[in-house]
């Protein structure tokens, strides 16, 4: 059985195609591949219209702070991780050379997490 694990991601508005995506994405840590800090997952569709961004990164949850990270749940414990949506050359890049490159990349580039039009860091 995979590790518990909860998934969060921002948005700049409410989509039930963003419930979608979570419960897809839930899916495929319980029964196909469990994930982790980052692993990269393929979305197959945009994660929002007109969004190139149609992978996702999981990711520490860096702008809550370490004490969102585990959450007790009865006699285990819950990860609650950050699923950032990524773009395909994002994705590639970071299987290229490493996770801290491309968040290197996005500190550099001042890359809007939220925004679902952004331009691709790579």
């Amino acid at each position: 059985m995979p590790q518990l694990l909860e998934l969060h991601l921002f948005s700049p508005r409410q989509s039930p195609e963003l419930v979608d995506l979570l419960t897809a994405v839930a899916h495929y840590h319980q029964t196909a591949h469990a994930l982790g800090v980052d692993h990269a997952v393929n979305f197959g569709v945009p994660w929002l219209p007109d969004s190139a961004c149609s992978c996702g990164l999981v990711s520490l949850p860096y702008l809550d702070g370490p004490a969102l990270e585990r959450m007790p749940y009865q006699a285990q414990q819950v990860q609650c991780l950050w699923l950032i949506p990524i773009a395909p050359a994002e994705r590639d890049f970071k299987v290229a050379y490493g996770v801290e490159a491309l968040e290197e990349l996005f500190e550099q580039t001042g890359f809007d997490y939220v925004n679902p039009t952004r331009p691709s860091v790579v």
